[in-house]
């Protein structure tokens, strides 16, 4: 049998072969089609005889799938690529025919028109609601050629974005740099001297393997006293996927210019189909925000208040460069090198000090300990499931009531053939089939410092804080209450709240209290120091305005890109970004940069016109974790609010009701601010 269609147990990684996919996902197309003719032959419709139907074969459909996107993600290799990308078009043209299905749709307003609608749950309606806005957003009301149209632009796209992240993946992990001159890396830390020998080992080569990874890149930005190779690391870095050539990738075919355009191309046409002015209309249709206006004004607003703040930080850095090291102009490769060596003497204190004391191990299981506190929930290895690679873990979820509540694979550290970044994916979503609970699996993935030899991995505050970020989405996803699967977990969650439980969790890096827990000297246990924490919490808001500033650039590019993509006095893509730059940044960007080229969210994942979400899901994050500041941090009332209110209800409602149960009142961008020490 095709391991991949044994969906009544979790994927058999190591069985499953790159020739399992394509005949799996043809397999299950056809039974899917021929059961939607079925269910549209019925005289009458209801939610048992209709939407529960749906559910079963999208739930099948998803886990079939899941384990073939996720290994392209985390295993990706030439023979797997090839069947992955085949099956592309096959599952955007089933959905895009889903929902142009007219008679589908009806069958649906049938629902919402019966006498047993006003019967259902909360979740029930919600669900057709949304079905109805994605019915509309499928183009259902199209003529047959408009229809045609749709179909073939979003087929496109669907190999355009997936063209995309694999040039990213391909440039990145093309470009090495061999230095066998320890000389040449001084600065640099033991921890990552010892990475990047490891890394040259794993090739059989003697010396120090740079790379573009992040742990790689971030230890050569913010350590390397040599300035030449913080340069070209930096443009290799900002490079990536560009029409410029450097000395270590000289291979154009991982350009993504062209497609950059193809895909700004075809997000408009999809738009103009569906009577929208632009794909940013289009992209806040689901959200909370109400027009692409209210969502300027936010992320412009939040730019005036961090501007000013962001300039003296510049400037301050700016001047501490040329009185240290006499340099006259502070460029983009020393912007982290200045900023450790200032925030070392303002502080005198550095991320390199912390890391003896967040061993990957305590981090874990003292995270583990903080969600228990908070909602009761137990976490432990479970070591009979199956694996992608032997650095993955497995762990079970179980509640005060000793139901398992959820699991997750976990994969932490950096390697080669994995896609940068860090996310959360679905394995398996939470649902009622013929009165079973199918349990939630997730996939958490990070791209952390490594182990290296017999030293365990040692993660500085930062890679804490991404762990924390991506266990919140993790817990979104699997601690929900809801039996519906299209509403439970994430599913169905606004996008522009969907960070909301992911930068909530972060909150917990920085308290007293939950550091005891996440922390401890890998040789002798003992915990941070006072007087470093006492360092580490002074320096919080170090050159937060300049945070703050750079991921409004990013957000404010991607929504005035699509926005005014092809309007009159419309330049190009960098044209647009350099104007945003103008505006927004307050360090000029080298000519060479294009970031662009390299950003996957808004090109190849979700969140085209949409990154303003993690703004504005942080001012939700930043207000609900206010409420336990005032109550504490481990206060177990506030925590059973919160898991009742927000994780356990998924999608079931809108996200501006679930923050307002649980807040009592409308969110305020009072505690992010204050949060970031710009109030």
């Amino acid at each position: 049998m095709n391991p991949l269609l044994n969906t009544d147990s979790l994927p058999a990684f190591r069985q499953i072969k790159a020739e399992n996919i394509v005949p799996a996902i043809d397999q299950l197309l056809a039974e899917n089609k021929k059961h939607l003719d079925d269910l549209l032959k019925q005289q009458t419709y209801s939610w048992e005889n209709l939407v529960l139907p749906l559910q079963k074969m999208d739930s099948r459909l998803s886990r079939v799938w899941s384990p073939v996107r996720h290994l392209n993600s985390v295993m990706n290799n030439d023979a797997w690529r090839k069947q992955h990308d085949k099956c592309l078009s096959r599952l955007s043209s089933y959905h895009t025919e889903l929902s142009q299905n007219e008679k589908l749709y009806n069958a649906y307003k049938s629902l919402q028109q019966s006498s047993e609608f006003e019967d259902y749950s909360v979740a029930q309606k919600q669900i057709i609601k949304q079905a109805l806005t994605d019915f509309e957003l499928g183009g259902v009301a199209l003529d047959l050629e408009k229809k045609k149209r749709f179909k073939e632009v979003k087929d496109l796209l669907s190999q355009l974005k997936n063209t995309f992240s694999q040039n990213v993946l391909d440039a990145t992990d093309i470009w090495k740099k061999l230095i066998t001159d320890k000389k040449e890396l001084k600065g640099l830390p033991d921890y990552a001297l010892d990475m990047l020998q490891q890394n040259a080992r794993h090739k059989n080569k003697k010396g120090y393997l740079l790379g573009l990874d992040f742990p790689s890149f971030n230890a050569v930005m913010t350590y390397a006293d040599n300035r030449s190779l913080r340069k070209e690391v930096y443009l290799g870095y900002v490079t990536r996927s560009s029409e410029i050539k450097n000395k270590n990738a000289q291979d154009k075919r991982f350009d993504n210019t062209e497609v950059i355009k193809d895909i700004l191309e075809g997000r408009l046409v999809i738009a103009e189909l569906l009577g929208y002015k632009n794909y940013a209309e289009v992209s806040i249709a689901k959200k909370m925000a109400g027009s692409t206006e209210e969502v300027l004004n936010f992320l412009y607003d939040l730019n005036e208040k961090s501007h000013t703040k962001a300039v003296e930080e510049f400037a301050e850095l700016e001047a501490f460069a040329k009185q240290s090291d006499n340099i006259e102009k502070l460029e983009a490769w020393d912007t982290g090198y200045y900023a450790e060596k200032l925030k070392n003497k303002q502080y005198q204190f550095s991320q390199q000090e912390l890391k003896p004391y967040f061993p990957a191990e305590k981090v874990i299981n003292g995270l583990f300990e903080i969600v228990n506190r908070l909602y009761g929930i137990k976490i432990s290895a479970n070591s009979s499931v199956e694996t992608w690679h032997d650095d993955v873990m497995f762990y079970d979820i179980v509640d005060e009531s000793n139901e398992l509540r959820g699991q997750f694979y976990l994969d932490l550290y950096a390697r080669e053939n994995k896609q940068g970044g860090a996310w959360m994916d679905e394995c398996v979503s939470r649902m009622k089939v013929d009165g079973v609970i199918q349990t939630p699996v997730a996939y958490l993935v990070c791209n952390l410092t490594p182990p290296v030899g017999d030293k365990p991995a040692l993660l500085d505050h930062n890679e804490v804080t991404t762990l924390f970020h991506e266990f919140g989405h993790g817990l979104h996803h699997m601690l929900t209450k809801v039996d519906e699967y299209d509403v439970s977990g994430i599913n169905g969650v606004e996008w522009d709240a969907v960070e909301l439980p992911s930068q909530f969790m972060e909150n917990w890096c920085w308290e007293k209290e939950s550091l005891s827990l996440i922390s401890g000297h890998y040789r002798t246990a003992e915990p941070i120091p006072e007087d470093l924490f006492n360092k580490m919490l002074s320096a919080k808001n170090y050159r937060a305005a300049s945070m703050m500033i750079r991921q409004l650039e990013f957000a404010i590019f991607d929504f005035e890109l699509y926005k005014n993509y092809a309007t009159p006095g419309y330049e190009g893509v960098q044209q647009t970004i350099d104007d945003v730059r103008s505006r927004v940044s307050v360090q000029p960007a080298v000519t060479e940069n294009r970031f662009q080229n390299s950003f996957s969210h808004i090109f190849a994942g979700g969140y085209a016109a949409g990154y303003y979400s993690y703004k504005w899901a942080e001012v939700l994050s930043a207000d609900a974790f206010s409420k336990f500041e005032e109550n504490g941090i481990f206060d177990k009332k506030t925590g059973k609010e919160f898991l009742n209110n927000i994780l356990e209800k998924g999608g079931s409602e809108p996200a501006a009701v679930l923050f307002k149960n649980f807040r009592g009142r409308e969110p305020d961008t009072a505690a992010l601010l204050r949060h970031c020490g710009l109030n």
